[in-house]
């Protein structure tokens, strides 16, 4: 339900330079990312959840170890995998919110802040359940990054205005330098996490010149938005 990824380095400022941008792309090359429309990947992606949830003390155990709820099910939800190498190494969840859809995680718990924004006709991009295995994480430094693409891929291909991200203390300067995502709400509580988290938002129509040039791996042809992003 949030935007969780661990280890901590995940978090230090983004490197900005053109050694950064060409590993990147070699990384991206590596990547196979897909969407969680079968069971066995979705369980897959929940047991990936709890790994990196526990690890970070951010949930309570449970004798499943998987973490999954009721916002996977929703008809707005894209869940997604992204494997290096064949290997899973992280996931992301996205709610499309609008009119039509107006559910997801960050409209339940600040809706006081967002539902103006809906009912002005915006289309939302609900970024949550951010996470990656913790040995791949190591080893490729550059996954946040890469991962969390999938949202501007999203935001162009719905015609977004507003880019959201629900985030923890240590978590908000890493927003704020990567994306320039701003806090617009003060912590609140999830019901399955300990920590409260703030509510972060990104004008994406303003922003999204600046971003394709500090990051050209985040630009995409329309096919490959089709291919991730049109339902089956």
């Amino acid at each position: 339900m949030n935007a969780q990824v661990e280890p901590s380095h995940f978090w230090d400022s983004p490197p900005r330079n053109k050694v950064f941008v060409d590993r990147a792309n070699r990384l991206l090359r590596r990547i196979d990312c897909r969407r969680a429309n079968d069971r066995e990947l979705r369980e897959a992606i929940a047991r990936l959840r709890y790994q990196a949830y526990f690890r970070a003390d951010s949930i309570a155990p449970n004798r499943f170890a998987t973490f999954a709820d009721d916002y996977d099910a929703m008809e707005n939800a894209y869940l997604y995998a992204l494997y290096v190498d064949g290997e899973l190494a992280s996931s992301l969840r996205l709610h499309i919110v609008s009119k039509e859809h107006p559910k997801s995680p960050s409209l339940e718990v600040f809706s006081d802040h967002l539902r103006s924004k809906l009912d002005a006709g915006n289309v939302l991009v609900d970024a949550t359940c951010f996470v990656a295995d913790e040995r791949l994480s190591w080893r490729h430094p550059d996954l946040p990054y890469v991962t969390l693409r999938i949202v501007f891929l999203a935001a162009e291909y719905f015609a977004a205005s507003y880019c959201l991200v629900a985030a923890r203390a240590e978590q908000q300067a890493f927003y704020r330098r990567a994306f320039n995502l701003q806090v617009v709400a003060k912590p609140r509580c999830y019901s399955q996490f300990k920590s409260p988290f703030s509510l972060m938002t990104l004008d994406f129509p303003t922003e999204a010149k600046a971003l394709y040039r500090k990051y050209p791996f985040y630009c995409s042809s329309s096919f490959e938005r089709r291919g991730l992003l049109q339902d089956p």
